[in-house]
């Protein structure tokens, strides 16, 4: 006999005299199986069971998604590989359930547990020449809140120069989490078959069909932190630099959103324009 504890869960009967049928209108969200479907159940109805009270016993296969007994089934619908929701995309709100695969400690290094090669020996000074190489000024962004950033890609482009295409690349160290609000996931940098640094990714979202945009911005936000370890951008970290490179090259300018018309100090690049939905205004209360 199987259990079953679903996270939400709502059903209506409807006995209708004029058809003589029995209809059940079930919606139930399952998170061990993450689907959220709505099913109708139409039976008719004898006339000694529409005179007299009668007790139908109900059966549930792991794995399947209807509620009847399952001779009265359609085949498909009995097949606990039958794991397809109407709607077409699973449920992710409850997480992705992608922990990473057992690797052959024989065969390769399972870099979701291993630390093979950390510290081990330093790079060649070719490449540490292009990862510890001043960062360029024409390529730092500026939120417009004032915090700096390097665009991810730019990273990218760095570990490129430094280990070659395919020389590096990220490996999951745990399942993606999904909470109400934040995708996380731990990623490890690996490059040239040595594990280098370890970090947590994180990206918001603000509804369930933005979770796979931000489980890849979670993976570009890990790489960004990894790649802290091997000193590249290190100035974004220096209050130092940030502070002349803000009095050098960024603006604060008060700007008015189109739709709702209200102000707000913003800071952008000298060299930029506010884009829409802002647009630049005077000061509040300013006469000039």
């Amino acid at each position: 006999m199987a259990r079953f504890l679903p996270k939400s869960m709502r059903w209506s009967l409807e006995v209708s005299r004029s058809t003589k049928r029995l209809s059940i209108n079930f919606h139930a969200t399952i998170p061990r199986h993450r689907f959220s479907t709505t099913h109708t159940f139409t039976k008719p109805l004898s006339p000694k069971s529409s005179r007299s009270r009668q007790t139908q016993r109900f059966s549930f296969s792991s794995g399947s998604k209807y509620f009847w007994p399952e001779a009265e089934l359609p085949r498909q619908t009995r097949s606990p590989q039958n794991t397809e929701t109407p709607e077409g995309l699973a449920d992710l709100t409850e997480g992705f359930n992608d922990a990473p695969a057992l690797q052959d400690p024989l065969k390769q290094h399972n870099w979701a547990t291993s630390f093979h090669g950390l510290s081990s020996e330093p790079f060649a000074k070719e490449v540490t020449d292009v990862l510890l190489a001043p960062i360029v000024e024409g390529d730092v962004e500026v939120k417009p809140d004032g915090i700096l950033y390097l665009p991810e890609i730019k990273y990218r482009r760095i570990l490129n120069r430094a280990f070659g295409p395919g020389g590096w690349g990220l490996a999951p160290r745990g399942e993606t989490i999904v909470t109400p609000k934040v995708v996380t996931r731990e990623y490890a940098l690996v490059a040239l078959g040595r594990l280098i640094s370890i970090a947590r990714g994180e990206q918001d979202y603000f509804s369930a069909d933005g979770i796979p945009t931000a489980a890849e911005g979670c993976k570009s936000n890990a790489l960004t932190r990894c790649c802290k370890d091997l000193g590249i951008a290190s100035e974004l970290w220096d209050p130092r630099f940030i502070r002349k490179f803000l009095a050098d090259h960024v603006k604060e300018i008060w700007a008015e959103h189109v739709v709702t018309k209200k102000k707000k100090k913003l800071y952008i690049r000298k060299d930029d324009k506010i884009g829409y939905p802002w647009k630049e205004s005077r000061m509040p209360n300013s006469t000039a």
